[in-house]
């Protein structure tokens, strides 16, 4: 059987019905008329707006927070937004670990308690402080250490996550060191989150460097040219700096996680340089094709330009389903994605055209003796392609099976909240917590409080704080009916206040401390209680992202599902995308676990395994890395498409599709890759889980299911790959983008000279 060629295969490369700027309609026939008789114009007009991003994006990363994981509404945020109304004081944060200096005395050597007491007194004459209480004041036995040698002072630091950092950069330098006869370092979760964005800053810029030249040298390998493989680096630079300018504005308005800017980095480069690369490659094609370099360009709009923007409506898409959920942590990484791969999508199809257009035959200038002359061929993806189709059964079942059991340990998967652990052991926050933990009965900084309404009889709140005591894992309570250890008064009341203190061993972030939680809200109470604190806000927090998760996985859904078929006017394709996307994120979630989790490797990574994960870190990650194979997804499908529209052949089009896009997706995915294991080396331990999780998911996403599952599940489904209903047809001719069907290419024989398939 000899398979069928549409008249568009036979169309001239010249022809203006085909190829002419001025021919097309539409947004991308605009865009096409714009780019192609105004290019310098448009250059300029990019390079003031870039010029401006810098100016206004510049100080974008002394505003964003490290904070945001608490659900607003929920039990422990009204509690803890009750107490910073009402008790400002009753939730420190900010410790003072204070010692001996000369290291033989103890903590209640009378000159020791002279310098510590000062320093109190000190401490509480500063303006931003509220609260401070010491050992040496009370006598507290819970804020000295078991063998004497240390003892804390607390205090909290009033305002936002902003007023705090800028207080604790004034107080540092004044409280830290020697003082007198005592050395003072300083903790708690002020401390912890003010080191975890210095240290986040400069891993960023260290992840910056590392990954511009490599990708650099991974484009030239690509392209072969210097001047082809600047191109996409550019494009990814103004899309990090253009997104950098958004987030400045955002935070105007709205809170921004610390975060968001990694993530701009890795996307703003990863995703511009995919897009690039793309567009550059199809246009190389078309000028190889005989096209003059306006023609190509148009050419190009209208076809990969049409990949492009179905491909960033779809990651973009993925990110914003995001903004289903109630932590501002996860809701101003939406922001960054949506604005990260809209600006990358812009600049790819409007800056990058422009080049284009201005360079035109000397895109392929200053050929370097590596990489590919001309085009690419592709015959060993196309080989691939062929074996893999021949035994589709093996290869389909195979691949399924590798990937979940790769991601067999997520099973296992114990969610906490991120704590001083993820910084680098060297630092003072963290060392000073590792002593809390290690020598201390308990740490204020992550102590629950019970806020107390209804103005309940001294009796009852006896009774209750006793039973609270009971509770295992519990060093103390203390409140308005005095201070209780396993049950019994040690201590009178203080002056009446209306919340209770509950000191406990457990780990702030563990399931024990979770437990303890669930316990003491279950203890029966004749008023009102509300608890708060670090454990509280954990336990809030996984019971609302469970909540709201499903809403999120429906969105993606479904809105892939309509993308992709508006994309191939197919009803099973979409289905099909949406499962391989899917099984493409199992081998990441079982190393995540497995290696952060468990702590595998932890020594080689270089970071402290604390035998969880951060409660919303996955959905970040399957958010990100959905999108991620979304994009190569398309990339791939949407040639299939074009192949199969000029053939009529469906396993022609599927190898000549793999053939045409196997490399590039290759060649994309192993730089984004670069991008994320740069971004990977971060001394903070949820930034490296994130960069190298996601660039896990990309290169098994490109080299394993692109490779190997997509081309056996299409020899499985066959020509009803393509189906639709007649009424859906005509639904997606209307509304969707259809793409110019391609002509033929000097390095690939047309269908007329030789059948893919090897049938005849």
């Amino acid at each position: 059987m000899t398979p069928q060629t549409s008249p568009t295969s036979q169309t001239s490369p010249s022809s203006p019905t085909s190829s002419s700027p001025q021919s097309a309609a539409g947004p991308r026939g605009r865009v096409a008329r714009a780019v192609t008789t105004r290019p310098r114009l448009l250059l300029l007009l990019i390079l003031l707006l870039t010029a401006g991003a810098v100016v206004v994006g510049g100080g974008v990363a002394e505003r964003m927070s490290s904070g945001g994981s608490q659900i607003p509404g929920s039990e422990s945020s009204y509690a803890a937004a009750e107490l910073e109304r009402r008790w400002p004081a009753s939730q420190p944060n900010l410790l003072l670990l204070v010692s001996p200096r000369d290291g033989t005395r103890d903590v209640d050597d009378p000159a020791v308690t002279s310098a510590a007491r000062d320093l109190a007194s000190q401490l509480a004459d500063e303006k931003a402080v509220l609260g401070v209480v010491s050992y040496w004041q009370t006598e507290d036995t819970a804020l000295r250490a078991r063998d004497g040698g240390e003892a804390l002072i607390t205090a909290r630091i009033k305002g936002d996550e902003d007023a705090v950092d800028d207080a604790l950069e004034a107080l540092e330098p004044r409280y830290r060191g020697a003082h007198g006869a005592v050395d003072v370092r300083l903790g708690g979760p002020a401390a912890v989150r003010h080191a975890s964005q210095e240290v986040i800053a400069d891993d960023l810029v260290r992840a910056e460097v590392i990954a511009l030249p490599v990708t650099l040298v991974l484009l030239v390998v690509v392209f072969g040219s210097a001047v082809a493989a600047a191109l996409p680096l550019l494009v990814g630079i103004v899309s990090v700096l253009g997104t950098n300018a958004v987030l400045r504005v955002i935070t105007e308005f709205t809170e921004v996680s610390v975060y968001a800017q990694n993530l701009t980095t890795a996307l703003g480069l990863g995703l511009a340089i995919d897009y690039a690369l793309f567009l550059v490659r199809r246009h190389r094609e078309e000028l190889a094709a005989g096209r003059d370099p306006r023609e190509a360009v148009a050419v190009t709009l209208r076809t990969a330009g049409r990949t492009v923007l179905y491909s960033a409506l779809t990651v973009a898409v993925c990110l914003a389903s995001m903004l289903v959920f109630e932590q501002y942590f996860l809701r101003s990484l939406a922001y960054a994605g949506i604005a990260v791969v809209l600006i990358s999508a812009a600049a790819s199809l409007v800056a990058l055209p422009a080049a284009l257009v201005l360079l035109g035959h000397r895109v392929n200038a200053l050929r370097l003796p590596v990489g590919r002359r001309g085009g690419n061929p592709g015959a060993g993806w196309a080989r691939l392609a062929r074996l893999v189709m021949r035994r589709a059964p093996l290869f389909a079942v195979g691949t399924v099976a590798v990937l979940l059991a790769l991601g067999l340990p997520f099973k296992d998967v114990r969610f906490g909240t991120a704590d001083d652990r993820q910084l680098p052991s060297s630092t003072e926050a963290r060392v000073v917590q590792e002593e809390l933990r290690n020598e201390f009965p308990g740490s204020p900084g992550s102590a629950l409080a019970v806020l107390v309404e209804g103005k309940p009889a001294a009796e009852a709140l006896a009774e209750y704080s006793g039973e609270v005591s009971r509770l295992a894992h519990v060093v103390q309570v203390a409140g308005p009916a005095g201070r209780f250890v396993d049950g019994k008064r040690v201590d009178d009341a203080p002056p009446a206040v209306g919340y209770v203190s509950v000191l406990h061993s457990a780990e702030s972030a563990s399931p024990q401390s979770v437990s303890l939680v669930k316990k003491i809200r279950s203890v029966p109470a004749s008023f009102e209680t509300s608890v708060t604190g670090p454990a509280a806000v954990l336990a809030d927090t996984q019971h609302g992202t469970a909540e709201r998760l499903p809403w999120a996985l429906a969105v993606i859904a479904v809105t892939t599902l309509i993308l992709v078929f508006l994309l191939t006017g197919s009803v099973l394709l979409p289905l099909l995308t949406v499962v391989v996307n899917g099984l493409s994120l199992t081998a990441m979630f079982g190393a995540v676990v497995w290696v952060f989790q468990d702590g595998h490797l932890s020594g080689a990574l270089g970071f402290t395994p604390t035998g969880d994960i951060e409660t919303a870190l996955p959905v970040l990650m399957f958010c990100v890395a959905f999108g991620l194979s979304m994009d190569y997804g398309v990339f791939l499908v949407s040639r299939i498409k074009e192949e199969y529209e000029i053939g009529g052949d469906h396993r022609d089009a599927v190898v000549l599709g793999i053939r045409r896009t196997g490399g590039l997706i290759t060649a994309a995915a192993l730089i984004l890759a670069v991008v994320m294991v740069a971004i990977g080396t971060s001394r903070v331990t949820n930034i490296k889980m994130l960069g190298l999780g996601v660039g896990l998911a990309v290169l098994m996403d490109a080299m394993v299911v692109r490779a190997l599952l997509v081309p056996a599940v299409l020899r499985l489904t066959g020509r009803a790959t393509w189906w639709a209903p007649a009424p859906l047809r005509r639904l997606q001719r209307r509304v969707g983008l259809e793409e110019e069907a391609r002509t033929t290419y000097p390095d690939i024989p047309t269908r007329t000279e030789r059948p893919v398939s090897g049938r005849t």
